[in-house]
């Protein structure tokens, strides 16, 4: 799992041997079964994840019992209720696993000291976040000002992975729209080609 991981960090910085041997020490392992939660809202978020296998889900309930979802992450992926992992106040979001799932955590103090041990991690989290505010901004655009079809066809575009792996009722929910009106997006598309 920890080769994922290491994989996943050179793609954005460099690391030398004696690094990856300190950076192993901060992490734990973990696995999720299908269906399994990481984070039940109210819970504190006590651990940055990354996911070295699987898929995992990010979602709120409404109080109409309707789920909300807010992110997909999969292998190479970090999640979290961020906002609880740094404050220690009650996650407002779920996180469980729509497939078996192999993860490697971090706890809040570990976050802290291997930035201090190891300091290109402090460059790395900050590619991550930079990276993660630019996609929340896209989203949050496209949420705003596309219609059901635009936004299904530029995720399709920009992420196929996830319309290939993500159930079609949870794309419909990330989306905002019905499951039915994506059926209807998908079925019109493809009798335009």
């Amino acid at each position: 799992m920890i080769d994922v991981l290491f994989s996943h960090i050179q793609e954005k910085v460099t690391l030398t041997n004696d690094e990856k041997e300190t950076i192993k020490t901060f992490f734990v392992s973990k696995r999720l079964r299908k269906r399994q939660y990481l984070l039940q809202e109210g819970d504190v978020c006590k651990y940055l994840t990354f996911i070295a296998s699987g898929l995992l889900r990010t979602y709120n309930v409404d109080e109409k019992g309707i789920e909300h979802m807010s992110v997909f992450g999969w292998e190479g992926w970090w999640l979290s209720d961020f906002s609880s992992f740094l404050t220690g106040k009650p996650a407002i979001y779920n996180i469980d696993a729509i497939e078996d799932s192999e993860l490697l955590q971090i706890s809040r103090q570990d976050y802290e000291d291997i930035t201090i041990a190891v300091p290109i991690m402090d460059r790395y989290f900050r590619i991550l976040y930079q990276n993660s505010i630019v996609t929340k901004e896209r989203r949050l655009m496209s949420s705003n000002t596309h219609t059901a079809e635009e936004k299904y066809v530029e995720l399709a575009e920009s992420n196929p992975k996830m319309i290939e792996r993500v159930p079609q009722n949870l794309v419909a929910s990330y989306l905002g729209i019905a499951p039915e009106t994506l059926s209807r997006i998908k079925k019109n598309l493809a009798s335009r080609k």
